[in-house]
């Protein structure tokens, strides 16, 4: 390895460490709040059943995220965005 870059990925590691430690504070910092499941599924007019299907997740995992026990997380966020954004367009995409 470069020896270049290897200082580098060592500094970056401090950093991290005195970050983590609260001995500085991060230069940048991301709040990502979670979407609210059950206004999205609301907003579509589905039941819990259809929603679960439209999302291909069981009816247990919705109601999960519903009741703030779990965050969806990954494709299943992104895709629940849509569905927020533009739920015409997402559910005739998806029953399609």
């Amino acid at each position: 390895m470069d020896k270049k870059l290897f200082g580098e990925l060592v500094t970056s590691l401090e950093e991290a460490k005195a970050i983590s430690k609260g001995k500085a504070a991060p230069s940048r910092r991301f709040d990502v709040q979670p979407i609210d499941a059950k206004a999205v599924r609301e907003q579509t007019g589905l039941s819990q059943i259809e929603f679960a299907k439209l999302m291909r997740v069981s009816v247990k995992t919705l109601q999960n995220w519903e009741q703030h026990r779990r965050n969806p997380t990954g494709p299943a966020a992104a895709l629940l965005k849509i569905v927020a954004t533009a739920p015409e367009v997402a559910l005739k995409s998806l029953h399609g």
